[in-house]
C-alpha cells in the first residue's frame, strides 16, 4: 500500500472499545466436531481518532492498556517500509486504520491494496458461497425428511441471491452412528446440489471427521455432483493428502483440496507448494488481512488458491471482499447471513452468487456513532 499521503503530524488521539451484537438469519446446528452453534452473533469493534477524524473495524487481541501505549503515536510510525501495518499493532488495530486512510483519502479499501490484476475504477464484484448449511437435520428420523429441510435452507440462500454453496458433513463422526451419518451426508449433498443446478459450486466441509478410506467413500458416491472442493477432510496430513491427490487423479475426478481454518499444521503452506492442497482457507480475522495480503503474494506466486475463512464475524464477511483486490487467485467470500445492530452494510449486495462491494470509503460499512458511544460507555473502555 502506498503510505506517502499519510502526513507526519497525524497521531493517534484516541482508541474506543465496543462489542456490537447481533443474530444470523437462521440458527446454525452442529458440525462434525461440535455442537449447535445457535443464533447470537457478537462483533468485537474498536473506534480509532486521528486528526480528529475517526475508522471503525474489527479489533481482537486489544486491551485498555495496549490502547494506551498507542495514543500519541505517529501513524506513520505504525507502518513499515512497504506500506503494511506492522506485526504488532494488526489484529488490534489493522481493520480500524485500514478504514481510517480510506475515510481520509476518500477511497474505499480495495483501491488502497488493489493488485495489477484488478482493473482501476472498475466495480468490485466477488464470488461468494453460503457457508449456513450446518448439522439442522439431527432431530429427524427420516433421511428424505432430513434433505427436504436442508434443501429448503439452500432455497432460503437461492432466494437471496446466493448460487453456490458450502455444506457441513461428517455426521457420523460424532452426532450419528458412522455409516448411517455418512449416508445422510452423501444424501444431503446431492439435495443441495439440486438446489444449486448445473452452474452452482459444491463445497463440503468435515471439520476433520473423516479419515482417508471414508473421504473415498464420499467422493466415490458423489462422483456426478458438481462438487468443487472438500475441506478439512482429516486432519493435515501430507502422506494422506498425496494419496487422495493421487486417487483423485486416477479416477479423473476433478475436486479441490483445501484447508487452513483453525490451528492447521504449520507445515500446510510448505505442503501445498508440493503440490497436496490446491486452497489455503486461514482466518480473515486472525491472523488477519495484512497477514492475508502477504499470504496471498506467496500462494499467487506458486499457482495456488486464496479462500480466507471467515465464518461467526460478520465484518470478516465484508473486509474479504476488499482483500480480494490484493490477490489475485482469491476464490469465495465465505458469507454468513448475519445482522448486527448499529453496523450499515446495506452498500453490500448479493447477486447471483456474487457479492458487489461498494465504491466508497473505506470497508463500505457504517457505523451508527450514537450507538457505538453508548456502548462504550455502558460495557466497553475509552
Amino acid at each position: 500500500m502506498n503510505i506517502t499521503g499519510i502526513q507526519s503530524d497525524w497521531k493517534v488521539e484516541k482508541i474506543e472499545f465496543a462489542k456490537l451484537t447481533g443474530e444470523r438469519a437462521r440458527s446454525a446446528g452442529a458440525n462434525g466436531r461440535i455442537g449447535v452453534h445457535g443464533k447470537g452473533c457478537t462483533v468485537d469493534i474498536a473506534r480509532i481518532t486521528i486528526d480528529g477524524q475517526t475508522g471503525y473495524g474489527s479489533s481482537i487481541h486489544m486491551t485498555p492498556e495496549w490502547a494506551e501505549d498507542i495514543i500519541g503515536r505517529r501513524l506513520l510510525d505504525l507502518f513499515d517500509d512497504r506500506g503494511r501495518l506492522r506485526e504488532a499493532y494488526r489484529l488490534q488495530l489493522e481493520y480500524p486504520v485500514l478504514d481510517w486512510i480510506g475515510q481520509r483519502q476518500g477511497k474505499p479499501v480495495y483501491d488502497l491494496v488493489s493488485g495489477a490484476h484488478l482493473e482501476k475504477g472498475a466495480p468490485l464484484v466477488v464470488p461468494c458461497y453460503d457457508t449456513s448449511l450446518y448439522f439442522d437435520d439431527l432431530h429427524l428420523v427420516d433421511e428424505r425428511a432430513a434433505v427436504a429441510l436442508m434443501q429448503e435452507e439452500a432455497m432460503q440462500g437461492y432466494a437471496k441471491g446466493q448460487r453456490h454453496f458450502k455444506i457441513k458433513v461428517g455426521r457420523g463422526g460424532r452426532h450419528m452412528p458412522l455409516w448411517e451419518g455418512t449416508k445422510r451426508d452423501i444424501a444431503i449433498v446431492r439435495g443441495i446440489s439440486e438446489v444449486a443446478g448445473p452452474a452452482g459450486k459444491i463445497m463440503i466441509d468435515a471439520n476433520n471427521a473423516y479419515n482417508l478410506n471414508l473421504t473415498k467413500e464420499v467422493l466415490a458416491a458423489l462422483s456426478d455432483v458438481n462438487l468443487y472442493w472438500l475441506e478439512e477432510a482429516f486432519h493435515e496430513d501430507e502422506a494422506l493428502y498425496e494419496d487422495l491427490k493421487e486417487w483423485l487423479g486416477q479416477r479423473g475426478q476433478n475436486v479441490l483440496i483445501a484447508d487452513g481454518e483453525g490451528l492447521a499444521s504449520p507445515h500446510l503452506i510448505e505442503w501445498a507448494t508440493r503440490g497436496r492442497v490446491d486452497i489455503l482457507q486461514y482466518d480473515i480475522i486472525w491472523p488477519g488481512f495484512t497477514h492475508w495480503m502477504e499470504l496471498g503474494e506467496k500462494l499467487d506466486a506458486h499457482g495456488l488458491r486464496s479462500a480466507p475463512h471467515c465464518y461467526g464475524n460478520a465484518y470478516g464477511i465484508y473486509a474479504s471482499g476488499h482483500l480480494s483486490a490484493a490477490v489475485r487467485n482469491f476464490e469465495f467470500v465465505e458469507y454468513d447471513d448475519i445482522t448486527i445492530e448499529g453496523m450499515d452494510v446495506s452498500g453490500y449486495r448479493i447477486e447471483n452468487g456474487e457479492i458487489h462491494v461498494p465504491a466508497s470509503p473505506g470497508f463500505g460499512i457504517v457505523f451508527d456513532d450514537e450507538l457505538v458511544t453508548y456502548l462504550i460507555n455502558r460495557s466497553g473502555w475509552s
